[in-house]
């Protein structure tokens, strides 16, 4: 399924989306303009200012204020990504050095704090109190999220429950934030409201999970990051935890978190885990959330914008990068 045709209801509006991106990055000070072009060029598939614009399109669509929200959305999901990648110390996204990599962490640390601030300032400009609330709920979502990771790092005893909460706040908040954000701006109706919320809600959990399944079983180049770069940097994804849960007395993935990461017992650890029965369980998970998540979208109008929807839902986990 090519994303592209997914887009077809929005896709004028995605253009607008990118081009506002690009003003983001033009500002007087060259040093900066250079940070930010690096950031925001190229930003991938837009997913989550998509499932802005597509939770609206059936509603009050008026793009004098969805588009500064769909713009914020993609804003913060990058401001995210740049601390995450200083957090982790990651030297690669998306195939291209990181900002910490290249400008290093102190820079990368404020630069993810002016990309917040330029989330935030797009959205006072809808003039919904309610968006901006729920804009700052979010981060604090995924800063939760991400505190529980760095708490648990190299921690063997994590749960599936430990999990799904911390993937809850690092992703699904900001994928339901960006379909709520969309249903408020177009005045939806409270039980459409609440379904796109659960919509994605939950498809950000299925697509985390498909990420972290192709951590182990992805091609490096099309992800753009090194396989089983999870392991290496301590944390625990559904796959591991699985193969744990399966296989209690093997010992690999323990090696691998001896001593904060140890690279010679990678190519083990992420071969064992990549077990055909444990990967497809972890596709059966996130199979079962995509069908909570499309199975509410009956509340929506039957049109091409719901459909768009289901098919994303669907592309979320037939996804290879």
């Amino acid at each position: 399924m090519e994303i592209a045709s997914i887009y077809e209801p929005i896709r004028e509006d995605l253009l607008r989306v990118e081009e506002s991106l690009r003003v983001v990055s033009r500002v007087d000070l060259p040093w900066m303009s250079d940070l930010l072009e690096h950031t925001l060029k190229d930003a991938g598939k837009l997913i989550r200012p998509a499932l802005t614009l597509l939770a609206a399109k059936s509603y009050r669509y008026d793009l004098e204020f969805l588009l500064p929200v769909a713009t914020a959305v993609e804003l913060l999901h990058t401001a995210t990504l740049v601390h995450d990648d200083t957090v982790d110390r990651s030297s690669v996204r998306r195939g291209k050095p990181t900002v910490s990599s290249v400008w290093g962490r102190d820079v990368a640390v404020l630069l993810g704090d002016y990309l917040f601030a330029a989330s935030a300032e797009l959205v006072s400009t809808a003039g919904s109190l309610r968006v901006m609330s729920l804009f700052a709920q979010t981060l604090m979502a995924i800063s939760s999220g991400e505190l529980r990771h760095m708490f648990t790092i190299y921690d063997l005893g994590q749960t599936r429950q430990h999990y799904y909460q911390m993937i809850g706040g690092k992703t699904a908040s900001l994928f339901s934030s960006a379909t709520e954000a969309g249903a408020i701006v177009s005045q939806a109706p409270d039980e459409a409201m609440a379904a796109l919320r659960d919509y994605g809600y939950n498809m950000g959990l299925a697509f985390q999970i498909v990420d972290d399944i192709l951590d182990f079983v992805g091609d490096e180049t099309e992800m753009g990051k090194p396989v089983g770069s999870d392991l290496i940097q301590g944390t625990l994804t559904l796959p591991a935890i699985l193969y744990l849960e399966r296989y209690p007395e093997d010992d690999c993935i323990q090696r691998v978190f001896e001593g904060g990461g140890s690279p010679e017992h990678l190519p083990q650890a992420v071969e064992r885990v990549s077990n055909p029965a444990v990967i497809e369980e972890c596709y059966a998970i996130a199979l079962d959330f995509c069908s909570q998540a499309s199975k509410g979208l009956e509340a929506l109008p039957d049109n091409a914008c719901r459909q768009s929807l289901l098919d994303l839902a669907e592309y979320a986990i037939e996804r290879k990068r």
